[in-house]
């Protein structure tokens, strides 16, 4: 029964239990605009890679390796489009 009962999924369910309690304690205290940004966009993408990881199964087949070169490459693409932005639409360059 032990080899039945999902501890992986369940513990990932627990973690990313907390870190929505995370979130939501930068929603209900009064922090700076900076610290509460870094803490939410922290807490964003670690949410986002244990539900990758663990919700997805993304490193349980056999072209693990290729899923993750995908999900670089569009991190590296969503960055960049970004940042390009940023650079052109506010800080003027």
């Amino acid at each position: 029964m032990k080899e039945l009962f999902p501890v992986k999924q369940v513990m990932g369910f627990v973690f990313s239990l907390i870190l929505t309690a995370v979130a939501l304690m930068v929603y209900f205290t009064d922090m700076s605009f900076s610290i509460g940004m870094t803490i939410l966009l922290v807490t964003a993408f670690i949410q986002a890679g244990l539900q990758l990881v663990v919700f997805m199964h993304a490193g349980e087949t056999n072209d693990k390796n290729s899923i993750y070169l995908n999900v670089y490459y569009g991190l590296i693409i969503a960055l960049i489009t970004i940042f390009g932005t940023l650079l052109i639409l506010v800080w003027d360059m």
